[in-house]
């Protein structure tokens, strides 16, 4: 679990990354549509990102709280797993739609 919210923070930090040279390159929001749809395509998927790690951070807590019973620990986990499932499966559709076209 340690591992999956590493590899998002990394996502994060690679997004800001792109983000950059996309804008010292010229690439700006208003520069055209197609710039504009990639900025708010990724720019959502960071949110998403982001409530990710807040359901993540929570779960991580509730485990590492001697005094929090098995079974809320086990729930989180499972929301959690439930919640990346689903954010993986839209970008994944989203991203075969966008290959289709």
């Amino acid at each position: 679990m340690i591992a999956a919210g590493v590899l998002a923070l990394a996502f994060l930090a690679g997004q800001l990354v792109a983000w950059r040279q996309l804008s010292a390159s010229g690439y700006f929001v208003a520069s055209s549509p197609a710039s504009a749809f990639f900025y708010l395509l990724t720019g959502v998927h960071g949110l998403h990102l982001l409530g990710g790690l807040l359901v993540w951070g929570k779960a991580v807590v509730r485990m590492a709280h001697p005094g929090v019973e098995l079974l809320d620990v086990a729930l989180s986990v499972e929301l959690c797993t439930a919640y990346w499932h689903y954010l993986l499966l839209v970008w994944l559709v989203l991203f075969a739609l966008l290959l289709s076209t």
